[in-house]
C-alpha cells in the first residue's frame, strides 16, 4: 500500500467536501458531561491526529455548536455551567442535531416542557438533519412527536416515562444506539456513557471509518481492559531539522517493506554507520531500526483496519518474511495480536455500514 508517514505541515493538508453542522442542543435540564465531551471530540476531527503524529490526513471538518433558546451561560444541575454559543432562531439549518443527556426526577411529567426547543427541532428535521438524542434525551425527542411509531432506546432507568407518555415509541432498552426511520435520520442512545459510542458513530458516517478510528485512538474510546497500547500511534516527536535525515525518511516512506532499510538509508546519507544513527536519532527522537519498525506497524495497523487480507500476507507487505516473527512483534508494540487488533477496530467500519 502506498502510504507515506512523512511528516507534512498543516497547510498542506486539504479538506475535500464542505464542513458537516453539527447542533448541540442545550435544555435546562441537560447535564454538561456528554454535552462538552460531544464537542470536544467533534471539534477535533481532521486536527487532532496530525498534530498528535504529523501524519497528514484529509479528511471532513465537523463545525459544531452548543446552540439553547438563550444564549446567556445558565447554571447547570451537575458540574460547570452551560454555555450556548448561539440562539435557535440564529443557529441556522444543521447537518446532525444532538440532545444529550437530561437531569429529570422520576415524578415530573414532560408534557409540554420544551414547546420552542421541540418545535425548532422538527423544523431542522423537515430540513434535512439527522436528529439524535442521548440516554434520557430521548424523552425529548419523545415529546417532539419524532419518535411516534419509531423505534427507539434510551437509559434503563426511565422506560416508565415511555410507558405512561408515550406508548407509540418503538422502546428497545437493550439497545445502546438505534439508528431508526428513512436514511437513519433518527438515532437514539441508551445509557450516558452511550455518547462515546454516538460520537464514533458520527464521525464514521460524516468522516469516514478511518478517522473515526482515529479518534477512538486518541480518547482511547472502546474496550480499555487491554490497556492503552492497542489505541497508540506512531506519534510526532520534536525533532532538530536535517536535510540528510529528512531524504532518508523520504525514501524510506516509499520503500520501508523492502530488506534492510537501515543499511540502505545509511548508504544514501553518504554518513558513517554510526554518524548515520546519531544524526537520525537526533533529527527524528528515534533509533533508524524502531524507526523502520514503528512505520511498519503502522502500515499493518491500517491493513488490519481496513482491509481482509490475512496476517501473514500483510507481514509480507510490510517488510517481514517471518510471519511469527511479524506477530510477535505486533504484540510487543500493540499488547495484543493482530487478529485482536482487526476485531477492536473493525467495528467502526460496521457502524459505517449500518448507517448507509
Amino acid at each position: 500500500m502506498d502510504r507515506k508517514v512523512a511528516f507534512m505541515p498543516l497547510s498542506r493538508m486539504r479538506v475535500d467536501s464542505a464542513p458537516a453542522r453539527i447542533s448541540l442542543l442545550a435544555l435546562p435540564e441537560t447535564t454538561p458531561g456528554a454535552l462538552y465531551g460531544l464537542h470536544e471530540i467533534f471539534s477535533s476531527v481532521g486536527v487532532a491526529w496530525h498534530e498528535m503524529t504529523g501524519e497528514a490526513i484529509s479528511v471532513r471538518r465537523l463545525e459544531t455548536s452548543i446552540v439553547a433558546r438563550d444564549a446567556a451561560p445558565y447554571p447547570s444541575l451537575f458540574g460547570p455551567p452551560i454555555a450556548p454559543q448561539a440562539r435557535l432562531c440564529d443557529a441556522g439549518q444543521a447537518d446532525l442535531v444532538i440532545v444529550t443527556d437530561l437531569a429529570l426526577t422520576s415524578d415530573g411529567s414532560p408534557r409540554g416542557r420544551w414547546e420552542e426547543e421541540a418545535a425548532w427541532i422538527r423544523r431542522q428535521f423537515e430540513g434535512g438533519a439527522v436528529v439524535c438524542s442521548v440516554c434520557t434525551g430521548t424523552i425529548f425527542l419523545a415529546e417532539s412527536g419524532l419518535l411516534d411509531g419509531v423505534e427507539a432506546t434510551t437509559h434503563w432507568a426511565v422506560t416508565h416515562f415511555f410507558d405512561e407518555y408515550y406508548p407509540d415509541v418503538k422502546l428497545h432498552p437493550e439497545r445502546i444506539l438505534c439508528p431508526a426511520g428513512p436514511e437513519h435520520r433518527i438515532v437514539t442512545g441508551g445509557g450516558a456513557g452511550s455518547w462515546t459510542d454516538m460520537a464514533l458513530y458520527f464521525v464514521a458516517r460524516f468522516c469516514g471509518a478511518a478517522e473515526a478510528v482515529r479518534i477512538a485512538k486518541i480518547f482511547v474510546l472502546g474496550d480499555r481492559s487491554e490497556g492503552q497500547l492497542p489505541f497508540a500511534a506512531m506519534t510526532r516527536v520534536p525533532r532538530r531539522e536535517d536535510t540528510v535525515i529528512n531524504r532518508c525518511q523520504s525514501w524510506l516512506a516509499d520503500h520501508y517493506s523492502e530488506p534492510n532499510p537501515v543499511a540502505r538509508m545509511a548508504a544514501l546519507s553518504g554518513l558513517s554507520e554510526r554518524t548515520f544513527k546519531r544524526r537520525f536519532k537526533a533529527a527524528t527522537g528515534y533509533a533508524p531500526i524502531d524507526y523502520v519498525q514503528a512505520l511498519r506497524i503502522e502500515e499493518a495497523k491500517q491493513m488490519l483496519e481496513t482491509t481482509a487480507e490475512p496476517t501473514d500476507v500483510i507481514a509480507g507487505a510490510v517488510g517481514y518474511e517471518d510471519p511469527a516473527y511479524f506477530r510477535r512483534l505486533f504484540k510487543r508494540a500493540t499488547g495484543i495480536t493482530p487478529a485482536r487488533y482487526r476485531q477492536r477496530y473493525r467495528f467502526i467500519g460496521m457502524a459505517m455500514g449500518a448507517a448507509a
